[in-house]
């Protein structure tokens, strides 16, 4: 059945001549994994953005979350003039913005003007890691689940009390619950409603434990796809909140409750569709699924800061959370980093369970994938399932700050050898500005607990 949310060139020319569509979209996304770009005339992005791009300031890929030109990076600085790079429109995402009156979106690859690749860009950078795999003729497919708090709030109001006594849209834990959720279905009927008119096949919505926490689940598909898909739902779910007068955040952890996950799933296909995780051996996996995941774990404290990329990251990492500490993997078992988990045979696939709400999709199945081929590529035996409550297992634990996992990032060898330094430099900056940003803020903690009794 053909999907209804996207459009082809010649769909386009003819909503545009109906005056149903005057404006485009074209978007990348940054670091942070927030969209970024311009809105175009319908007519200007046929007649000439299509064939040669747009240009934007290459600044968006060296700034930090405020937008401040910050010190550090290669690729763009004040002595290199801050100059633009070229938006490549990516016309296999074309497709209806349902939310935004008359408006369509594209994708964009970022590239300079010689035509070659902006290396730090994360949908580039996610394009190299799916090229690896189709050397071998492997596709990834990846689903992730992200969750988000609902507030009665506007952005506005909330920003103006400095996020403080919120009014979250549920007064108690409405995990599954069928009447709590009601409550907040309104508004997560138009998301859902609307992400489907964008091109994406909904499956489900159901409560989680937080107070007005909420998860929307979509079908998994090609892991680009499903990157840009994420970044898109993640914008339209914000931007359809704000119009209905409230505000979502898929921030790590918004509060001392349960904290916001972001799981991927991830299986690896050959060029016919035939699933190559899945086999004969231990839990259904076959010799190439159980190096995949030994991969995993091995990569694990290396690649750590593209799934968790902001201090406020690691403090989703507490016992009996559901968030993990332990890095091993199990069966269908939730206190691991890694939940293998489907039945034998198509559905197989591994959860990773460490990034949170505020992870950069690109980045992070960038980084299952750099870790499952070098599983592979070096034939690492997997370790038995761990059974039982992992948080008590004395494993090897999840890096507990941002502080901790840059180092592991730039000192690594393995980051160097799948991304190159490029990647690795950059990222690493990325870190330094946030851990530089937050060592000179002074908290609410800190006053109230230091303001009268120091």
């Amino acid at each position: 059945m053909p999907n209804r949310g996207l459009l082809t060139l010649e769909q386009l020319w003819v909503e545009v001549e109906a005056e149903r569509i005057d404006t485009v979209l074209i978007v990348v996304t940054d670091m942070q994994g927030r969209l970024q770009g311009k809105r175009l005339s319908a007519r200007y992005f046929l007649e000439e953005v299509v064939a040669h791009g747009s240009e934007g300031c290459d600044y968006l890929l060296a700034v930090d979350v405020d937008m401040n030109t910050v010190d550090g990076y290669a690729m763009s600085s004040w002595e290199r003039g801050y100059g633009d790079f070229v938006m490549r429109p990516d016309i296999t995402t074309l497709r209806w913005l349902p939310w935004h009156p008359g408006s369509a979106l594209v994708f964009a690859d970022l590239v300079w003007e010689d035509g070659s690749d902006v290396v730090a860009s994360p949908r580039q950078i996610l394009r190299r890691q799916l090229a690896r795999l189709a050397e071998r003729g492997w596709g990834a497919y990846v689903g992730t689940e992200l969750e988000f708090l609902v507030f009665q709030d506007t952005y506005e109001e909330a920003w103006n009390r400095r996020y403080h006594g919120l009014t979250p849209a549920n007064q108690y834990n409405v995990d599954y619950s069928i009447v709590g959720t009601s409550r907040v279905e309104p508004l997560l009927r138009r998301i859902r409603n609307a992400m489907d008119g964008a091109g994406m096949y909904v499956e489900s919505a159901k409560g989680e434990c937080n107070l007005g926490q909420h998860e929307i689940a979509f079908r998994y598909a090609d892991a680009l796809g499903t990157c840009d898909n994420h970044v898109l739902y993640k914008t339209g779910a914000k931007e359809i909140a704000a119009q209905e007068g409230m505000s979502v955040t898929f921030m790590a952890k918004p509060n001392e409750r349960e904290g916001n996950s972001c799981h991927i799933h991830i299986s690896l296909r050959d060029a016919d569709g035939t699933p190559i995780m899945a086999g004969d051996g231990p839990h259904g996996l076959s010799r190439i699924g159980a190096h995949f995941i030994a991969g995993q774990l091995a990569c694990m404290r290396d690649f750590t800061l593209l799934y968790a990329p902001n201090v406020n990251s690691y403090k989703r990492y507490a016992p009996g959370s559901f968030a993990p500490t332990a890095i091993k993997w199990g069966r269908d078992n939730r206190t691991c980093a890694l939940r293998l988990v489907g039945h034998p045979g198509p559905s197989l696939r591994v959860e990773n369970r460490v990034p949170g709400g505020d992870v950069n999709p690109y980045l992070a199945v960038s980084a299952l994938i750099a870790a499952g081929l070098h599983g592979i590529e070096n034939e690492l035996p997997l370790e038995e399932a761990y059974e039982g409550n992992a948080y008590t297992s004395g494993a090897d634990r999840v890096r507990a700050t941002l502080r901790e996992a840059a180092a592991d990032w730039i000192s690594g060898a393995l980051a160097r050898a799948a991304f190159g330094d490029e990647v690795v430099d950059h990222y690493a900056n990325y870190a330094n500005v946030e851990l530089a940003a937050y060592e000179r803020a002074v908290t609410d903690w800190e006053l109230f607990r230091n303001f009268e009794r120091t």
